[in-house]
């Protein structure tokens, strides 16, 4: 069992940054960061081949968005710049022995452990 949990959420405003953690157990191969409002489907959003370091981020926070990890600590992050109110939501951190890179990586099916989620509100 891995256990991942979040921390860094707050609230800010538009254009500003936030750094996201995600402390877990264990790297799983693939690791990613989701988010979620209600009344929607999670959202993948950027995704860690964990041993290789490969990377891919949905088209919505491409360029805006890093995710990155921290070997020593066992920590997993998301960089969150130049937000804007359409950001607000519960962020996720999520893993999965498979490795996934791509399209797939983004799907929440393909991630069996998740973290309880931290609240990020950007307001305009």
């Amino acid at each position: 069992q891995v256990e991942l949990v979040e921390s860094g959420g707050g609230s800010v405003e538009a254009g500003g940054s936030l750094r996201l953690s995600c402390s877990v157990s264990a790297y799983t191969t693939t690791m990613a960061w989701f988010r979620q409002v209600p009344g929607r489907e999670r959202e993948g959003l950027a995704t860690i081949e964990t041993r290789r370091g490969v990377t891919y981020y949905s088209a919505s926070v491409k360029g805006r968005f890093s995710i990155s990890r921290d070997p020593g600590e066992k920590i997993l992050f998301l960089e969150m710049n130049t937000l804007n109110p359409d950001d607000t939501a519960m962020y996720y951190c999520a893993g999965t022995w498979a490795s996934r890179t791509g399209e797939r990586a983004l799907l929440s099916k393909e991630y069996n452990y998740w973290g309880q989620g931290t609240q990020v509100t950007v307001s305009s």
